[in-house]
Order: C-alpha cells, then sequence, then structure tokens
C-alpha cells in the first residue's frame, strides 16, 4: 500500500462532505493516527450504514438509534471493515471530523493534525486478524508519507478520556506494536 496526494492506492473512494482544511503551517502537519471503532446499528457489521453516516445519508426510520445521529456531520479518513476491506472518505491532506474536543500530549484540537481511522468492531468484540494485518499496512504507508506520525498513535479513548472508550478494551495494542516492529511502544 502507498499514499499518493493524500490518498491511499487500495482504499475504495467514497468522499464524504464533512471535511476542512488542516491549519496552516506546522501546526496542521500530519503528526498523530487515531483509533476508533464504529459499527451501524450498533453490535452489527455489514450494511453500508457506515458509509451512508459519513456521507449524510444514513436513513434516520430504518432504526432507532439512526434517528438520534442522522443529523450529526461526522467522518474519518479511512474505514477498515471486518473483511480487511478499506474505505477512504476524507483525502488525508484535509481535515476529517472524527475525534471531537480531544488533545494529545497536551496539544488540543487533534482533527487539525491526526488522520482518524475507523475499525468496523466494538468495544468489546475482538477485531479480527485481517483487520490488525491491513490497519498494520495502512499504518505503514501514511508513515511513510507522513513521517512525523513516527510511533504516534493512539486510541481516541486516550485522546477525549471520560468522553469516549474506543477502540475499548477488545483491541490488541500490544499485537500491533509488535506487528508494526514496534514492540516496546
Amino acid at each position: 500500500m502507498q499514499v499518493s496526494k493524500g490518498r491511499l492506492d487500495h482504499a475504495h473512494w467514497c468522499p464524504s462532505p464533512n471535511f476542512g482544511p488542516r491549519p496552516p503551517g506546522s501546526d496542521g502537519e500530519i503528526s498523530l493516527l487515531v483509533i476508533h471503532n464504529i459499527s451501524l446499528p450498533p453490535g452489527q457489521f455489514g450494511g453500508g450504514y457506515v458509509q451512508r453516516f459519513f456521507q449524510n445519508e444514513l436513513p434516520a426510520d430504518e432504526h432507532p438509534y439512526f434517528a438520534e445521529i442522522a443529523s450529526l456531520r461526522v467522518s474519518s479518513h479511512l474505514l477498515i471493515e471486518r473483511d480487511g476491506r478499506v474505505t477512504q472518505f476524507v483525502n488525508f491532506n484535509d481535515r476529517a471530523w472524527h475525534a471531537g474536543h480531544s488533545a494529545y500530549e497536551g496539544r488540543e484540537n487533534c482533527n487539525d493534525y491526526s488522520v482518524g481511522i475507523e475499525l468496523e468492531g466494538t468495544d468489546t468484540d475482538a477485531y479480527g486478524a485481517v483487520q490488525y494485518d491491513v490497519l498494520a499496512d495502512v499504518v505503514r504507508a501514511l508513515q511513510a508519507a507522513y513521517p512525523a506520525i513516527g510511533t504516534r498513535i493512539t486510541g481516541h479513548e486516550h485522546i477525549a478520556p471520560g468522553r469516549k472508550t474506543d477502540p475499548g478494551p477488545a483491541f490488541d495494542w500490544p499485537y500491533l506494536f509488535r506487528t508494526l516492529g514496534l514492540s516496546d511502544h
């Protein structure tokens, strides 16, 4: 995998209208990866609802939870589904709306300088080997394209503690870091 002009070559392109420019100058340099999870409806996989949600096309009448969230305007850069398929919603050079109120190492507004990667899953359902393998390939491609990322890889729960819990206890951080050759991270 590789990144060219802000796009991942192995990803299906499904553009979201929910994005904006990164701040000018070094404050907008991409230097963080944020791992999330999502399933729509909660705990259910497949169906294309995540894609529709990030495109502001979630059918509010198809599930009670959809009625609660259909008006939200959010996005992520990538989604890695249970079978390893990758969808890109926002060019990496643009600011996706995935982190909300957040801070990493004392620096606020993580959306300004991060890439958001959603894994299809929940806090408590184990993620599959194929998702970890694809995630590791994606991380390597992003590290090559944006060297300031380095080992700065974290979860939504870590940048928005008390507000967010994903990717949750089911996510195997040690396994990901070993796969990336960062065993002492």
